[in-house]
This record gives C-alpha cells, structure tokens and sequence, in this order.
C-alpha cells in the first residue's frame, strides 16, 4: 500500500512540475506579482489538494516541489519572496520541508 502511495506522490511531483514548467510568464508574474496573490494562489492548491484527498505530508511534499521550482527558475517579485528563497536556500532538505509545512498552514 505505501508503495502505491509513493508512486502516487512521484505522479503528483511530476504533474506540478508540468504545470509550472508550462505556465505562462505572464501567469506566473501575475501569482507572484504581490506576496498577497501568491499567498491566495497556494490557498487555492492546498485546497484543491485537500478536496482530492492528500493529507498534510503530501501537501507539504507538493508545496517543497513548487518551492524548489521557484527557487531554481524564478526571480523574487517582493520583499518576502525574497526572504522566502533566502530560507529556502539556507535550509538543508529536511528544513526546507518544515518550511514547506510551516507554508501549508500558512494559507490554510
């Protein structure tokens, strides 16, 4: 059972990465213009991917995907993005998924 549920977070992983990947820039200027919106976009996410039945860790195993995106491929818009990639940066894997966590609740 725990095999499938892995084999269904790497499906999840690479669907998220798909979607950021292609996203248009003018989409992602938009979610990333204000740390507001980017804050409601990933409310919206974690919602829908309650709706779909993932608990908390898979949730937050999502949102360490998309941070890892954004941190490789985007430019900071704000201040608190701009502290948000510094911490992720800073952090080992394990902190950047207590951050990812900590960013879960945050929006939820």
């Amino acid at each position: 059972m725990e095999h499938s549920n892995q084999s269904g977070n790497s499906q999840a992983e690479e669907k998220v990465e798909q979607q950021l990947s292609g996203m248009g820039q003018e989409k992602k200027d938009e979610i990333l213009s204000s740390f507001d919106t980017f804050k409601s976009y990933l409310g919206e996410k974690v919602s829908k991917g309650e709706s779909l039945g993932m608990n908390e860790e898979q949730l937050a195993k999502t949102a360490q995907k998309v941070a890892d995106y954004l941190a490789a491929h985007e430019e900071p818009r704000n201040r608190e993005e701009k502290l948000l990639q510094e911490l992720w940066k800073s952090g080992n894997e394990e902190q950047q998924h207590m951050l990812a966590h900590m960013l879960v609740k945050m929006v939820h």
